[in-house]
């Protein structure tokens, strides 16, 4: 069907008719703003029937200029036709009826319902992934703590020196410094202060049938002991330093 008249759809799948379009193919000799100020004392409403717009256009002397058009609704545009009493009246009307028609038709509808139903989802999906990021944001860092948590081995001085980036030597030398441990013989003991707390748990291992070395590792809760000793220090582990 030849399209008499633009019809256009707003974003509220509204569609609509530019008052000044209708007014022109209807060749009405009266001035577009006298005219429309009669049609609507016919009891037409603003925001119900039509809705004003401001649109912008150049003058035959160059200038940019502002005039006001209206966004009609079809229903509207009909009995507009109507009310003219000509041919063009009459036709512009049946183009009316008939886009309706088309609008309207079982294909169009479920058309709409399916694009509807696909920004509805696109809609879940974005604010799903905005949620999402949001619990990311919002989780803690995994902190030293946590890691401990989760672990219930022992471990060498070694690879509790190495979560802060220090030295076996260098952690011994700390812990000696601070009152926990001293050194005899080449091996390491917690002062009875610390001996009873569940710190370490040593391993003997015989060398001959005379001579036996014993190996000091710490337990978890010693781990954590030490933890919180360099934090106190200002020494935190590796995962908790700032870059």
């Amino acid at each position: 069907m030849m399209d008499l008249i633009a019809v256009n759809v707003t974003e509220e799948d509204k569609q609509i008719v530019s008052g000044r379009d209708l007014h022109m193919f209807l060749e009405i000799g009266t001035q577009y703003t006298k005219w429309f100020e009669r049609m609507c004392e016919y009891g037409f409403s603003e925001n119900v029937d039509f809705r004003a717009v401001s649109q912008k256009r150049l003058t035959a002397q160059g200038n940019e200029s502002t005039f006001i058009d209206h966004e009609l609704t079809i229903d509207m545009a009909k009995q507009l036709c109507m009310l003219a009493r000509n041919d063009k009246g009459k036709q512009a009307r049946e183009y009316f009826i008939q886009i309706e028609r088309d609008w309207n038709s079982p294909e169009k509808v479920m058309g709409r319902a399916l694009k509807i139903a696909n920004n509805v989802i696109n809609n879940q999906k974005i604010t799903i992934a905005q949620q999402n990021q949001q619990l990311q944001e919002l989780q803690p860092k995994a902190t030293y703590y946590d890691l401990v948590l989760q672990n219930t081995s022992l471990l060498s001085i070694t690879q509790i020196a190495k979560d802060f980036g220090l030295s076996a030597r260098r952690l011994n030398q700390i812990l000696k410094d601070k009152g926990v441990q001293y050194k005899q013989s080449d091996q390491w003991f917690l002062y009875q202060k610390y001996a009873d707390k569940g710190y370490t748990s040593s391993k003997t291992t015989a060398l001959d049938a005379e001579r036996s070395v014993m190996h000091t590792y710490w337990t978890q809760k010693g781990r954590l002991f030490i933890y919180e000793l360099l934090k106190s220090m200002n020494i935190l582990p590796l995962i908790e330093q700032v870059a």
